[in-house]
């Protein structure tokens, strides 16, 4: 039986509207977020050169990481995970970590998390919603 309450609009991204964001350690393209669909949860593609590393940094809500293409390493306090095409890694808030693409093949990433996620350095210094998830 079909409800008779209305409906949710469907809304949809076009690739014409997509932002792109590029750092110093990698270029991020916002698939939705917040200000782009209007969706509660954020998700971008990480693009990072081979050999190319992110900084140490946290992020205070959980992210989901699936490496589409290349490879990465996942460095934390309790070590080292590499991840190659097809793992996905689930890093919870509060997690201290550092991304660093494969030294050869690079890596391509599609990255969700909640749309106000802010971002930290180790010493607790807030660094903001970043560009590609709000």
């Amino acid at each position: 039986m079909l409800s008779t309450l209305p409906e949710p609009a469907v809304t949809v991204v076009r690739r014409a509207d997509q932002r792109t964001h590029e750092t110093p350690n990698a270029v991020m393209t916002t698939l939705a977020s917040p200000t782009l669909g209007d969706a509660a949860q954020s998700l971008w593609q990480v693009r990072m050169r081979p050999g190319q590393a992110g900084p140490d940094h946290l992020m205070d809500v959980e992210q989901v990481w699936t490496v589409v293409d290349g490879g990465m390493a996942l460095r934390t306090v309790d070590g080292e995970t590499v991840l190659t095409t097809g793992d996905t890694a689930v890093l919870p808030a509060g997690l201290v970590r550092r991304i660093v693409a494969d030294p050869e093949r690079g890596l391509t990433a599609l990255v969700t998390g909640a749309g106000a996620g802010r971002a930290l350095l180790p010493d607790g210094t807030d660094r903001g919603v970043p560009d590609w998830v709000r």
